[in-house]
């Protein structure tokens, strides 16, 4: 039975999952939801998830939302060594993806909002937000700097999930000006994933030309208030 996942193109949530399904050799049908259209609200689709966020995957009468536990159900499926090699190994990556969700992207998510409201909708930015944001990122990515400074990769010497989550922030960090550049061991592994890790570089050429569409057909008067995740 064809795995569906569901989400918007320019998503750097549904980038995670994208990129983890091609480097796992795992296919899926994607089924596109236009977030600026409010497609993730429609009836139908607060069907799959109630809070009407994407990305989401049915696999028959299984449903799934949030990249997270999308990535760990399809990691299972195919014993993946993306979940680590060993016991260890796992809490590790399980560590750092539930540290990515609660003190790293959650804040790039505020501030891609902040981004989207004030280019997209004619909105002021809210500063407080901003600064409050930006000073959580910066904190957050001086402990990245610091764990990657001697290591090519988060957990290991391999690529894992762990990688792939806290990577996702990158997908629109040069649009809402997530202050990265002021730390060069993160930077240098986000250039190596895209140097050696085929899919991710392709996921984020998807991102950039759905965001390229966006930005040219948008009109703030009338742009919906659903953003992306």
């Amino acid at each position: 039975m064809t795995i569906k996942i569901y989400g918007d193109p320019g998503s750097g949530s549904l980038r995670r999952v994208t990129a983890a399904a091609k480097i796992m050799g795992v296919d899926i049908q994607r089924v596109n939801i236009d977030l600026f259209k409010g497609e993730s609200h429609t009836p139908g689709f607060l069907q799959l998830n109630p809070h009407g966020l994407t990305p989401v995957l049915q696999d028959g009468d299984t449903v799934i939302w949030e990249a997270s536990a999308i990535n760990l159900y399809l990691a299972e499926k195919v014993d993946s060594d993306l979940l680590g090699r060993t016991q260890a190994e796992r809490f590790e990556v399980l560590q750092w993806m539930f540290w990515s969700g609660e003190q790293w992207r959650v804040f790039s998510t505020l501030l891609f909002n902040e981004w989207a409201g004030a280019t997209l909708m004619g909105k002021p930015r809210t500063e407080a937000i901003v600064d409050l944001v930006t000073t959580n990122i910066r904190n957050a990515a001086a402990v990245l700097d610091t764990h990657l400074e001697k290591r090519n990769f988060m957990v290991g010497d391999a690529l894992t999930l762990a990688d792939i989550d806290i990577a996702a922030p990158f997908s629109q960090h040069k649009r809402t000006g997530a202050p990265f550049d002021e730390f060069p061991n993160l930077i240098a592994w986000q250039e190596r994933l895209l140097q050696t890790v085929p899919a991710w570089a392709a996921t984020r050429d998807d991102v950039e030309q759905r965001m390229t569409g966006v930005l040219r057909a948008a009109d703030p008067v009338d742009f919906p208030k659903a953003v992306l995740k």
